[in-house]
């Protein structure tokens, strides 16, 4: 009783999520790390996560709803599960059978692998710089060209997976990304069953 402890780690592979990254940053550098790896209190962690995830998440799809919603420290962004990982609208909903209906299974499994073997291409990509740091590979100004490609395969793998959505081709910028993302987040809530409105007591009229 008299050593205070916490423990939050789990033994499986994770991603871990860094709770403060430069505004420098084309993407946040986001980790997928072995079991063997303790992540610090600095960070955030997805446990039971895929390649699928690590996808997305480092996606610039993603980074686009990051720089909207999240919050700042001085001009940094400071990266939240509340805000803004708990509220990004997914391509494939889990939790709305509705929406999943309108997409057949076969293409979201094939847009599921294509992200999945993208997002190990920029895994291998930082992989070919062992002596780097994540730091040092995402310096908007000395980014490995080879990672630099990766994470444009992966965007359009994401971007593809998103056309399922009903999301466009291309986008104009953040602007129009998030402004979709914004519309399929309505669209994926709106088909959420409301909570019940609270019953109102019956008292004396009062004077």
């Amino acid at each position: 009783p008299f050593a205070f402890a916490f423990v939050s780690h789990i033994d499986e592979p994770y991603i871990v999520v860094p709770g403060v990254s430069s505004e420098r940053r084309e993407f946040v550098p986001i980790g997928f790390n072995e079991p063997n790896v303790i992540a610090s209190n600095a960070c955030l962690t997805v446990y039971g996560a895929t390649l699928f995830h690590f996808g997305i998440l480092s996606s610039t799809m993603h980074n686009a709803w990051v720089r909207a919603v999240c919050g700042r420290l001085e001009s940094r962004y400071r990266y939240s599960a509340a805000i803004v990982y708990n509220n990004f609208p997914w391509p494939f909903p889990s939790a709305n059978t509705e929406e999943k209906e309108k997409t057949p299974a076969a293409q979201t499994q094939k847009a599921q692998a294509a992200i999945e073997a993208a997002a190990q291409a920029v895994l291998d990509a930082r992989a070919a710089h062992p002596g780097s740091s994540l730091a040092d590979l995402y310096d908007p100004l000395a980014m490995p060209a080879g990672l630099l490609k990766a994470h444009q395969k992966l965007d359009a793998a994401v971007d593809k997976a998103y056309q399922l959505a009903g999301g466009p081709k291309t986008y104009a910028g953040d602007a129009a990304r998030v402004a979709f993302l914004f519309s399929l987040y309505q669209r994926q809530t709106g088909l959420l069953a409301a909570a019940p409105a609270p019953r109102r007591r019956r008292g004396a009229a009062s004077s």
